[in-house]
């Protein structure tokens, strides 16, 4: 089996210089799988931070299953994170170091599992965000006409 993505955070490459990337897993109930199978989520504003020596991750957006009953899962609820107790070490240092966020970057099932991958980011400047920009329509441009169009 492959790896199928569910949903890829692109902007947070954009607002954040991604220094490191780990995989987690997530703990989903059922309703919550059936949503991702649809391709259902919304991780825009999203992050994961550690509580009580756990790692969450919070305002992720599941939609409700459609054909789910009374008992459907809360679209907004906090999920916890699967990580071994080394990372987790490893992690709780990091955030506790100035500047430093986890980010979201991607969902995607692997070997039919939901996994999570969680960069470590530093915010990005207004001048750092411009430079992006130009280097991306600079790599356009050359694309193009290394093309010959």
């Amino acid at each position: 089996m492959g790896i199928k993505i569910i949903s890829d955070n692109r902007k947070a490459r954009f607002n954040y210089e991604i220094l490191e990337k780990l995989e987690v897993g997530i703990v989903l109930t059922g309703t919550e799988v059936k949503s991702l199978r649809a391709g259902k989520l919304n991780m825009g504003e999203s992050y994961a931070t550690v509580m009580r020596e756990e790692l969450f991750w919070l305002r992720a957006n599941i939609p409700t299953y459609s054909h789910g009953n009374q008992f459907n899962h809360d679209p907004l609820r906090i999920r916890k994170l699967l990580v071994h107790k080394k990372e987790l070490n490893r992690f709780i240092g990091i955030t506790q170091e100035k500047g430093l966020t986890l980010v979201p970057l991607k969902v995607y099932w692997k070997d039919g599992k939901v996994k999570l991958e969680l960069g470590v980011g530093r915010g990005k400047k207004l001048f750092d965000k411009r430079k992006t920009i130009r280097d991306r329509d600079w790599n356009r441009d050359k694309a193009r006409v290394l093309k010959g169009g």
